[in-house]
């Protein structure tokens, strides 16, 4: 699968997200400060899976439909368990 530009900057904005909790962890920022910026980081990669993985079923969907080829897989129940298995 070919991931798009979009998808590939809010991983390096993510990148950036942790560099700056480990700069905080290096000048002993407050425990509550670095905390909310973890739980930033988190809710961004999670939302950053979700994304690839309906951009990714997405894209099955339409080469399912291009081709007339259904396969025995059931795309939906695999994007779910990738979601369920990510948490």
């Amino acid at each position: 699968m070919e991931y798009k530009q979009g998808t590939k900057n809010r991983l390096k904005r993510i990148e950036g997200q942790i560099r700056g909790v480990l700069r905080m962890l290096e000048e002993d920022k407050d425990c509550r400060e670095v905390v909310t910026q973890l739980s930033a980081s988190r809710t961004a990669i999670d939302r950053t899976i979700g994304l690839i993985v309906a951009e990714n079923l997405e894209q099955c969907l339409r080469d399912q439909i291009e081709t007339g080829k259904y396969g025995d897989r059931d795309l939906v129940k695999e994007a779910v368990e990738l979601l369920v298995k990510s948490r």
